[in-house]
């Protein structure tokens, strides 16, 4: 189901400050640009990548076994550089088949120019062609920005919970979970695993 979701990329859009950018599915080619812009997205924001970035493991998981059905990375590239990421999480089977988790971010340089915002709307979209009928996503509690992002595109907070997270130094942050209702498109809808 995926493949004909893929079928509109690569797709040309314009930033709010008319900054031209390609969205695409990251490919195995992109890895060195990718873990370049993880580097530059602060660690803060980055809590929910389970991996040591640039590891062998993290580079096998998310930058040489891509399987877009369990997990798909759309990347916003401008002037050569991926300025932005999202990634689609889905289970194959079970009670949570029908729930898709998103993680997205932002380059620190192109903040407040519709970089998240257009992922978000893109990544909806392949959700809804892939007969997901709920979206989640969450964060720590200091990334405001970002979950005012994902409100502004239709997510409601249904979970915050005080000092849950504990990061690599031992700090405590809240943790955030936000949810979405979508409609899948009819003919992707499986009944079953």
């Amino acid at each position: 189901m995926i493949d004909d979701a893929l079928e509109r990329y690569p797709l040309m859009q314009v930033l709010d400050d008319g900054t031209a950018c390609t969205i695409r599915p990251l490919t195995t080619s992109d890895e060195r640009a990718f873990i370049t812009f993880l580097h530059a997205v602060p660690e803060i924001e980055r809590l929910f990548i389970k991996q040591r970035i640039g590891s062998g493991r993290f580079r096998k998981e998310w930058c040489q076994d891509l399987d877009y059905d369990k997990a798909l990375t759309l990347i916003a590239i401008a002037h050569d550089h991926v300025i932005g990421k999202i990634t689609l999480q889905q289970r194959e089977g079970g009670w949570k088949r029908h729930i898709g988790r998103v993680h997205c971010l932002t380059h620190t340089e192109y903040r407040d120019v519709g970089v998240s915002g257009m992922l978000i709307h893109q990544m909806i979209e392949v959700a809804q062609h892939c007969g997901l009928t709920q979206l989640e996503a969450e964060f720590n509690g200091e990334r405001g920005a970002s979950i005012h992002c994902f409100e502004t595109a239709g997510f409601s907070e249904l979970l915050r919970m005080r000092n849950y997270l504990r990061d690599m130094s031992g700090s405590l942050h809240d943790w955030v979970l936000l949810g979405m209702q979508i409609r899948p498109n009819a003919e992707f809808t499986g009944a079953g695993d």
